[in-house]
């Protein structure tokens, strides 16, 4: 069953080429650098504070949102628990197969058919062969594509190959599925088929993750709610709930 927990995760890297501002005589920091990256030892540079001590737990059949200002950590969050960013202190455990679905037309290959190109996707998503073979029709169908499935990904419209990489993303099922804000394509009666695609391939993961600013979408979509604040968790629980809090918050500010 698929399964994730996040015990007092903390990330930081260093912004290589820049050095930290020089503090006041008295040790403060400089006017206007209250919240500047804190240089770290050995050769001077910045270093960003992403995230830290984020703990949460999402069970099976959960959908968390994660909600935030802009650099809040969202994004980096779905990329730890993506595994392309590991975590500097803590423990972050995830059961299941993982399908992050950051940028749809990762990995396509111009110079190759929109069937080959398939087949790469589901051999990059850990399914063999004739596995990834057995989706072709069912994305040729949905894609629309027709016959030009079998010209190179270079001669497709921008609006084809659009098409082609939304069918192919969402074509196989995941365990875990990674999401950085929602994903449509395709002019206005592909998106009404897109949309409704999207709510299938989340209801049919056994655990969903999305990090969106559309307050509605987290209503519609996820049972629970992480609020990051530059880096750290403000609020996890019912999604309602802590939205309600994010939001009266925001009016606040």
């Amino acid at each position: 069953m698929p399964h994730i927990i996040a015990d007092n995760v903390s990330l930081h890297y260093p912004i290589f080429g820049q050095r930290p501002p020089k503090p006041k005589a008295d040790g403060a920091p400089p006017a206007g650098q209250a919240n500047a990256p804190m240089p770290i030892k050995g050769p001077a540079r910045l270093e960003v504070q992403a995230l830290q001590n984020v703990s949460f737990e999402v069970n099976p059949g959960e959908r968390l949102g994660l909600i935030g200002r802009n650099g809040s950590g969202k994004s980096t969050l779905l990329r730890v628990l993506g595994g392309v960013y590991e975590p500097t202190a803590g423990r972050i455990s995830v059961d299941g197969h993982v399908a992050p679905l950051f940028n749809v037309g990762l990995g396509m290959r111009r110079e190759a058919t929109g069937r080959r190109n398939i087949v790469l996707r589901g051999l990059m998503r850990g399914l063999t062969r004739k596995e990834a073979e057995a989706k072709i029709d069912e994305i040729i169908e949905f894609s629309e594509l027709g016959e030009f499935i079998d010209m190179p990904v270079r001669t497709y419209s921008t609006g084809m190959a659009m098409r082609l990489t939304f069918a192919t993303a969402t074509a196989f099922s995941p365990e875990i599925l990674l999401l950085d804000e929602w994903i449509g394509a395709g002019d206005q009666p592909f998106q009404k088929k897109a949309k409704k695609r999207m709510f299938e391939l989340v209801d049919r993961a056994g655990i969903t993750v999305i990090a969106s600013h559309r307050d509605g979408l987290i209503r519609q979509v996820c049972s629970h709610c992480l609020w990051l604040d530059k880096g750290v968790v403000r609020a996890f629980g019912p999604a309602d709930a802590v939205l309600d809090e994010f939001q009266a918050f925001n009016r606040k500010a």
